[in-house]
């Protein structure tokens, strides 16, 4: 597939994707790296827009220069934003009370604390990322639970070779005290994220190392 037919692809994509307004979005793509410019509406929306694009077959990479414009009625003081994320984690039942910090400096929202499983460092950050003037999130939230256990290997082994997306012979997992390093190749970029999710998915895995290349 040439570039000039991936460009199109990806922009039907985001055409075909009901929670993008893909009007104010640029794309160009050279080499099989898709450059995403313009601006939306919020940060959920410019998230929505790159895991779309990594949906599309053939991308090898994506570089997101998309801006977030809001509109003057619904910008918030760092304060505000601050007060509303930490209600927000606080009023979820499946995160650990107490044990979750908030910074936020520009809109940009910065996640830190523990949590004993990886959903719910995810759960946290997409608890936020709908907030109304939130520009970004770093997710700095460290898993310290579950135990390391002597079969993390087999079992991160075998959740691959049960996902019929995946070709589970082209990747090789390695684990040393709780790290999972992943080498080989996959197919398309989702499956490289389906890889990671079945590696974060066992207890006992404090850290992923995704070095899977797309073919």
């Amino acid at each position: 597939m040439d570039d000039r037919d991936l460009r199109q692809m990806v922009i039907d994509e985001l055409d075909f994707d009901p929670s993008i307004d893909s009007s104010n979005i640029g794309v160009a793509v050279t080499g099989g790296v898709v450059t995403l410019t313009g601006h939306v509406g919020s940060y959920a929306e410019k998230m929505a827009t790159e895991k779309a694009v990594k949906r599309v077959k053939g991308v090898q990479a994506v570089a997101q220069e998309i801006e977030i414009r809001y509109p003057e009625d619904k910008k918030l003081g760092d304060d505000q934003i601050a007060k509303r994320a930490l209600d927000i984690l606080a009023w979820n039942v499946q995160l650990p009370a107490g044990t979750l910090q908030v910074t936020v400096s520009g809109g940009w929202v910065k996640l830190s604390g523990e949590v004993d499983w990886y959903y719910q460092k995810l759960l946290a950050e997409a608890s936020v990322r709908k907030l109304s003037g939130v520009t970004g999130i770093s997710n700095m939230i460290r898993i310290v639970g579950g135990a390391q256990s002597a079969d993390v290997k087999q079992r991160i082994e075998y959740a691959l070779k049960r996902s019929a997306e995946l070709e589970a012979r082209s990747i090789h997992v390695d684990v040393a005290n709780g790290k999972v390093t992943l080498n080989g190749t996959v197919r398309a970029w989702n499956e490289r994220q389906l890889a990671e999710r079945a590696a974060w998915a066992i207890p006992g895995v404090h850290e992923v190392e995704d070095n899977l290349r797309v073919s």
